[in-house]
């Protein structure tokens, strides 16, 4: 077991070549943003959702194999502008007090327009390239901004998979490219195998630190080798400028545009990935069902973000087992939610009491020996006086404190939760609660709390950007957790660690 865990950690050669070189060679393609003779793979391709046995695949189709990074910039909207566009909720008028007359989106920075055409996709195991999933061709929807889905059944757990996805303009095309990367699928509850993942918040094309390869802290991240990513959401921000976006298009366009980052584009072909969402992905700041921001319903945006531009489940939450030692919760924290400013109380609530339910029932029944609860928002904090959208906040403190009541009454459970734009671990005295803020992806992003506010409960604080670090391993009769903050570089700024001692039968 030994070997194959070695081969699948190290058989992806891309992992094997210095950081600067794969820069080098990635700014090197961004140079070509001459047009293709046919549709090309732009955005490259994703993942989602993965299982022992099963996993999506995403894809969509662009025009040019790069973003336009030479594009025109959009028309700044003062505060006043903004607001009467947003009430006014017209499509045109908002695109139009944004991009200049006499242009179209295409011609703007960082456009990555779609095209239509068709797709294919071969999947085979690393260890054994003869078992194979190959779909036929199948055309991209241009209802869905050019995207196409594969939900793979009957992989085989704790195992590297290739993925080649080729593309044609028609049926009698030649192919005009081709993308490939690799995951890895979750090893079993008998697995003692070490996992590594990563964790990271709050990014957006505009605050990204490397204006032509994205956000620095993909090939820190990369360099760890993680067994598997999760993104607690706010991974773009619909409802901040260049361009505002208060339409569909519009919320299209900035998809579009951050997937095309050669970091991003690097990371997540070839990294197991749980993408979530929030209030900046799913509509706009605290949004809950109901709203609008312009011409756009939250029923809508949350339909893009789940059906359309990330890998689709039938659930928006899942259980994931890593191994004999670890087991993950991702909770939705849009969908099932009351408004924010109903009276607190019994019924109010932010995950819905069937995920609640779900929550407590498989924590219960599992007997890994880490548990990781992993939430797009605090359930512990502490925040900011005037925030009333999370279980930390006094608006949602009924529901709050029946889940802080649940998770208190047993050992190794540990909240990981985004949203927050900054670095903490918070560890109230004599409970058995310890919550990781994974903090911002950029240091231009971090913000929002005074780093001199050190609270009794803060076991660590820092207002900087960075992702962070985790580690399952099992030396003989042991299990470690270790849970460290890096900064957006990879250096280590905090690191905690959990053991387990087992008897030797078990």
């Amino acid at each position: 077991m030994w070997i194959v865990k070695i081969y699948n950690r190290f058989s992806s050669l891309n992992r094997l070549v210095v950081p600067g070189i794969i820069a080098l060679c990635m700014l090197f393609a961004c140079s070509r943003l001459e047009k293709s003779e046919g549709p090309t793979f732009g955005n490259g391709f994703h993942n989602g959702w993965a299982d022992q046995q099963s996993i999506v695949i995403w894809t969509r189709l662009t025009q040019n194999p790069e973003m336009n990074f030479e594009g025109e910039p959009f028309i700044p909207l003062s505060t006043e502008r903004r607001e009467y566009l947003d009430k006014l909720g017209n499509s045109d008028s908002i695109y139009r007090a944004q991009v200049p007359d006499s242009l179209s989106l295409a011609d703007m920075e960082g456009a990555c327009p779609g095209a239509a055409g068709e797709v294919k996709l071969n999947c085979f195991s690393m260890l054994d390239p003869d078992v194979r999933i190959e779909t036929g061709w199948e055309s991209v929807d241009p209802e869905k901004n050019f995207t196409k889905q594969w939900r793979l059944e009957g992989l085989q757990a704790n195992t590297r998979y290739q993925v080649e996805i080729f593309c044609r303009s028609h049926s009698k095309a030649p192919i005009s490219d081709t993308v490939t990367g690799t995951f890895i699928t979750p090893p079993g509850e008998g697995s003692v195998d070490e996992i590594r993942f990563c964790v990271v918040t709050c990014h957006d094309y505009i605050r990204r630190d490397d204006p032509r390869m994205g956000h620095r802290i993909y090939p820190s991240m990369l360099a760890t080798v993680p067994d598997f990513f999760v993104h607690t959401g706010d991974i773009e921000y619909y409802d901040k400028m260049n361009p505002w976006a208060m339409t569909e298009e519009l919320m299209r366009f900035k998809w579009d545009r951050i997937f095309a980052l050669p970091y991003q584009r690097q990371f997540f072909s070839e990294v197991t990935t749980y993408f979530m969402k929030d209030d900046h992905d799913a509509l706009r700041n605290d949004v809950y069902p109901g709203m609008r921001y312009g011409s756009v319903s939250f029923e809508r945006g949350v339909e893009i973000f789940d059906k359309e531009q990330f890998p689709s489940n039938p659930l928006p939450y899942k259980s994931i087992r890593w191994g004999q030692d670890l087991q993950i919760w991702l909770m939705e924290g849009r969908n099932f939610r009351s408004a924010n400013d109903l009276p607190d109380g019994p019924g109010k609530t932010i995950w819905g009491e069937e995920q609640k339910d779900w929550l407590y029932k498989t924590i219960e029944s599992s007997n890994a020996t880490f548990k990781l609860i992993i939430s797009p928002t605090p359930v512990l904090g502490p925040d900011r006086q005037n925030k009333n959208d999370n279980y930390t906040n006094a608006g949602f403190t009924f529901e709050g404190d029946e889940i802080r009541e649940f998770v208190n009454r047993h050992q190794n459970i540990f909240l990981i939760n985004g949203d927050r734009h900054w670095q903490y671990v918070t560890h109230p005295e004599d409970t058995n609660l310890w919550e990781f803020g994974c903090g911002a992806g950029t240091d231009e992003h971090a913000g929002g709390w005074d780093q001199s506010d050190l609270r009794p409960e803060h076991r660590f604080l820092r207002v900087g950007g960075g992702y962070l670090a985790g580690k399952v391993t099992r030396m003989e009769e042991r299990a470690s957790l270790i849970l460290q903050h890096c900064d957006v570089d990879g250096n280590a700024v905090h690191t905690e660690q959990f053991d387990v001692s087992f008897s030797p039968a078990q």
